[in-house]
């Protein structure tokens, strides 16, 4: 008995796809038994989306593979079974149409017929009446019977355009519906085309590998702080999101950092000149530069009420053990790592995103405070974490938790092992802070022209948390652009920590629990005569 030579594509399932961060391999395997000899075995189905250079073919059995094209192979109709549906629902309504069609005819013969029989008659009525050989009455009765079958037709005419007017709208639904799904499901579809040569009748098992485009994976974090405030749960989420052509079931998922397509040629350098140094246009002043702090700490801020902090003279709270969270194994490449979740993730080609965990860590945190009230009189908590785990975690959003409650989001920067990253946990309200002027003068030298602005301000942190914080201070001191204006510091209480050629001072403080710190800064700007101060702030 001869073994059947396949003409069909043969259905192969996805077992594998590794999500790139703007791609994806997927992997399909499927068997046939051949006969001796060559053959060209059409392996698919392949998404629109697939890169033809990218095909490859391996498996296992007496098969030697010859070679890979890909090709359309065209079907005269859809195997979607909606479509096919669809499709069917179509040439129901066409054949209603039809059948309307014929009714109307057949209306149009019997409606003439009775015109004609009404016309004939009537000549015939109206001969035998002068006659005097018709009875009137049966004159009658045939004319009211002629009458109420033209009224009978004109109703079924009038029902028949009802219909027909109904069977209209659902076929022009039908037709944008399958034009849609046309759109997206054609009935042609990609395939492999393998050539195979066959050592001797077997069974061979065929696995064929592609990249397609319209498949990513992005990264995401909850960052979550302990009852106890010294360590950081840090979990790290793959979105996977996919519009491919192709519905991916629950299959082993792999996510690759690494980036198929972003280096195909080693970078030339372009020439580097010199040349004379040309004047440009005086820029227009601008006010001093916003505190470091600002870009540092942009946030979210929720409203979850103040944050909790727990007291540090306390003893630690009894702890259950926290439920298990599974977690992706990792492959190290030399340039990019490769992540598989511990569970199958089912990925349709819709575009929306599909979560994975890829790796849960608890880092040791330090947390301290820090307020710039020359801008902003908020307390903002503060994480300096190193990052004491394996992986190299990549940049994106982050949703931040106190415990179990949500307090904000932040962003995280691309994150080595070993690195330590300032991480900004939202606004603690049990921090106060405030900033007042306590001394504004405007005077005039007595000896000289030189006007005088003096301005001091005393700056209050009070801790309202039960156990004591660490705050560091951010504020700053004009600068002067011109000659006729100088700047002096007139007190510094206590002396700054840290001060940088900008004007920006730094103190750090311990403010024990229940208690306050004050900082005082003053300054002096003496001004020449004639000259207008541009950019000074109360």
């Amino acid at each position: 008995m001869s073994e059947p030579v396949i003409t069909e594509p043969v259905d192969a399932a996805i077992v594998g796809v590794t999500v790139y961060p703007d791609r994806a391999r997927v992997t399909r395997r499927a068997s046939v038994r051949l006969p001796a000899g060559d053959h060209t075995v059409p392996v698919g189905p392949l998404p629109q989306t697939v890169d033809p250079g990218s095909v490859r073919v391996g498996g296992h059995g007496a098969a030697t593979v010859l070679g890979v094209d890909v090709a359309t192979f065209y079907r005269p109709r859809s195997t979607d079974p909606e479509v096919t549906a669809l499709e069917e629902r179509r040439r129901s309504l066409e054949t209603a149409l039809r059948e309307l069609d014929d009714d109307a005819a057949i209306e149009k013969e019997r409606t003439e017929f009775l015109h004609e029989l009404g016309r004939r008659a009537g000549t015939s009525y109206a001969k035998a009446l002068a006659e005097g050989t018709a009875a009137p009455g049966a004159i009658a009765a045939f004319g009211d019977s002629l009458a109420e079958q033209l009224a009978a037709g004109k109703a079924r005419q009038r029902d028949a355009a009802r219909r027909r007017e109904s069977l209209d709208e659902e076929l022009s639904a039908v037709h944008r519906e399958l034009a849609a799904r046309y759109a997206t499901a054609s009935p042609d579809r990609l395939v492999a085309m393998v050539a195979l040569e066959m050592a001797h009748t077997g069974e061979v098992e065929l696995e064929l590998s592609y990249v397609a485009t319209g498949a990513s994976w992005e990264s995401s974090y909850d960052v979550r702080l302990d009852e106890r405030g010294d360590t950081l749960t840090l979990t790290w989420f793959g979105l996977v999101s996919q519009h491919t052509g192709e519905d991916w079931p629950e299959t082993e998922l792999r996510l690759s950092t690494a980036r198929p397509a972003s280096l195909v040629s080693v970078p030339d350098l372009d020439p580097w000149f010199l040349d004379r140094r040309r004047p440009a246009p005086m820029p227009r002043p601008v006010p001093p530069p916003a505190p470091a702090y600002g870009a540092a700490f942009a946030m979210e801020a929720a409203d979850d009420g103040p944050v909790a902090v727990p007291a540090g003279g306390a003893p630690p709270p009894l702890r259950r053990a926290k439920v298990a969270e599974a977690v992706a194994t990792v492959e190290q490449g030399t340039a990019a790592a490769t992540y598989r979740p511990a569970r199958p993730v089912a990925v349709p080609a819709d575009g929306t995103a599909h979560r994975a965990v890829v790796a849960s860590m608890e880092l040791p945190a330090r947390l301290d405070h820090v307020t710039a009230p020359v801008r902003d009189t908020s307390a903002y908590l503060r994480a300096t974490v190193t990052n004491t785990g394996e992986h190299t975690l990549l940049p994106g959003p982050a949703a931040v938790f106190h415990g179990g409650d949500f307090v904000g989001r932040t962003h995280l920067r691309p994150w080595a092992p070993g690195e330590e990253l300032e991480l900004a946990l939202g606004v603690d309200d049990r921090v106060r802070v405030e900033r007042q002027q306590t001394r504004r003068t405007a005077s005039k030298a007595a000896l000289s022209a030189t006007r005088r602005h003096e301005a001091e301000y005393t700056i209050t942190i009070a801790n309202h948390s039960p156990r004591e914080a660490q705050v560091t201070v951010l504020d700053q001191l004009p600068l002067s652009r011109d000659e006729a204006i100088s700047v002096r510091e007139t007190r510094l209480d206590p002396a700054p920590a840290e001060r940088t050629e900008m004007g920006e001072l730094t103190w750090r403080l311990r403010v024990p629990a229940g208690e306050s710190r004050t900082v005082v800064l003053g300054f002096r700007a003496e001004v020449g005569k004639g000259v207008e101060v541009a950019g000074w702030r109360e």
